[in-house]
């Protein structure tokens, strides 16, 4: 992960996703009183300076935010923050600072896909953070509209919906997955190590992120080059290089931030 001071922060293999602390698979008889609290609160990515992103996302994703590649897989992410520990683009009241794209992955939560069988059983299931402060007891509601999770024993809209949306993005991350290995089979993966000059003169170095050499990328034959076209990945080699012109809203973001 990308670090001020050029340490990685890259999660053990086993730790849990990102945001996520306490995720329970979802039934009826362990989730009948509870339900969503219907507001828009981004709090919880406060401390998230970058965000995992799928290639269908990118398209809107670049207008706002550098994409970069993280960690042993490369996993794509956009830039959210300039610093450890620090969203820019996340407000004191957990608003997303407007009109800037929301990813995926922050709208997703609480909710998750996770191995329903345990021991890798393939078996995924949908599961709901428990430690979420929008996930709450329907009886002890106060303030916020409640969306339960099951009536009786039947799913509510609400749930059946997290379970689509759920279903659509680990379907567009495995995609996304398919095509970074692509890139990553051509060699065009190269580290990168890069010097922010914020608008109040501040200069930080950012390093632990990878790029798509651009050089190398125009210089493969056609034969590579259609095949990263059949695997679709040109979407997201040319996502990924328009959205280094993004750069500057996170420098924008961070100067509104230093005025807030």
């Amino acid at each position: 992960m990308i670090a001020e001071n050029g340490v990685a922060t890259a999660p053990a293999a086993d730790a849990l996703p990102l945001f996520y602390s306490k995720p329970e698979a979802m039934n009826p008889d362990r989730h009948g009183s509870l339900g969503l609290a219907a507001r828009a609160d981004f709090s919880f990515t406060r401390a998230a300076h970058a965000l995992p992103v799928v290639t269908g996302e990118m398209p809107a994703a670049m207008r706002s935010y550098p994409i970069v590649f993280v960690g042993p897989a490369n996993q794509p992410v956009v830039i959210t923050g300039l610093r450890q520990g620090e969203n820019l683009f996340v407000d004191k009241d957990g608003q997303w600072a407007k009109p800037h794209y929301i990813p995926a992955y922050a709208r997703r939560y609480p909710f998750i896909l996770a191995d329903d069988g345990g021991q890798g059983s393939g078996r995924l299931a949908l599961c709901v953070d428990r430690a979420s402060d929008r996930v709450v007891e329907q009886a002890a509601a106060r303030g916020d509209k409640v969306a339960p999770f099951f009536a009786g024993t039947e799913a509510t809209e609400v749930t059946r919906q997290a379970l689509a949306f759920c279903n659509q993005y680990q379907m567009d991350f495995a995609a996304t997955r398919t095509m970074v290995d692509k890139i990553a089979a051509h060699g065009l993966f190269v580290e990168r190590r890069s010097t922010v000059t914020l608008e109040n003169g501040e200069v930080l170095n950012l390093t632990d992120f990878k790029i798509v050499d651009e050089d190398a990328f125009n210089k493969l034959g056609d034969e590579a080059f259609l095949d990263l076209r059949k695997s679709g990945a040109l979407t997201l080699v040319y996502c990924h290089l328009a959205s280094t012109n993004s750069w500057s809203s996170v420098i924008h973001q961070a100067a509104l931030h230093k005025l807030g």
